[in-house]
This record gives structure tokens, sequence and C-alpha cells, in this order.
């Protein structure tokens, strides 16, 4: 029963059958031992629903692409500023930069503002559409709330214009 119970927990956590049974000894006496592919996860009522990757707020550690000419490549989230959850489209964060450009504004270390410019998590709009992006993304701002950078890039949401961060809007080359 033990080694049943090992086996359950490697399929839900969503590893291949075939590794559960190269650890476990090729085990046949059982339904999940003799599963043969991973398509046969199907077969116990497996949707694949561990296998998507979790969209969730911008929180503190989640690593934020720089999108400006601030001289930041990367940087990662020390805390959001409003909200308990977390920061979405438009919302300011507090980061520490962890890659930076030899000759740029911002070094390595630095602790910086930036405002969620693309954010992976689902954001509905009024119309009824949603509005989600492939990665996280950032823009360093100062304390006033005003940008480091002189440009912009990628797409940025319209949402930003509700949150008065009109400057990164005019800065932007496209708005979605």
């Amino acid at each position: 029963m033990h080694i049943l119970q090992h086996q359950i927990t490697i399929v839900l956590f969503g590893f291949f059958v075939a590794v559960s049974r190269s650890l476990l000894g090729n085990l046949s006496s059982n339904n999940l031992g003799s599963l043969g592919k991973p398509q046969d996860l199907t077969s116990l009522g497996y949707n694949g629903l561990f296998f998507q990757q979790l969209r969730t707020f911008i929180q503190m550690r989640t690593k934020l692409k720089v999108v400006d000419n601030s001289g930041a490549k990367w940087v990662r989230c020390i805390q959001a500023l409003k909200g308990r959850k977390g920061a979405r489209l438009g919302d300011t964060i507090i980061a520490s930069v962890q890659e930076a450009q030899p000759r740029g504004k911002v070094k390595k270390g630095e602790v910086v503002y930036g405002v969620v410019v693309r954010a992976a998590m689902p954001r509905g709009r009024c119309d009824g559409s949603e509005v989600k992006f492939d990665d996280n993304a950032v823009v360093l701002v100062n304390k006033q709330g005003e940008p480091i950078g002189t440009r912009v890039f990628g797409p940025v949401p319209h949402e930003l214009r509700k949150k008065k961060h009109l400057k990164i809007l005019t800065l932007a080359e496209h708005i979605a």
C-alpha cells in the first residue's frame, strides 16, 4: 500500500508514469504501474490540469523583464505597493535589479520602483475581452512615477491610462 501511495503522488504532480515505474521497480500488479504511455493518464480521469502553468499576480520574488532603455535587463520584485495578493497591470512595485548592462543608468543590486506593463495573468476589460501577455515586464520609474528610460519596447496595454501612467504610454512603440 505504501508503494501505491508514492505512485499516485508522482502521477498527481505531473511526472510521467515511465519515471515512476523506473523508480519503483516496474510494478504491474496494480492499475498505475501497468500504464504504458503518458497518454494513458487520461484513462484515469486525468485531464492535464497539473501540466498547465498557473498564472498569478506579480508577487515577491517574481522575476520580471525590463522593457525600457534604463540599463537594467531583469529585476526581481521585492514588494507590490498596492493590494494584498500582489501587483497587476499598471501597479507599482519595488524591485531589485538582478542583471544590468555595463553603462546603464541603473546598476545591479540597486533597489528601484517599476510599473508593471505586461503580465501573464489575464485581465478583463470592460467590453468583455481579456488581455494577457506571454511574459511579465516592467518599466522602471523614479519615486514621482516618471520613467527612467527614454524608450519603451514592445506592446503596452491602454489600461495604463486609467492608472495615470500617460508618460509611459507616450514613450511606448505599440499600445495594445
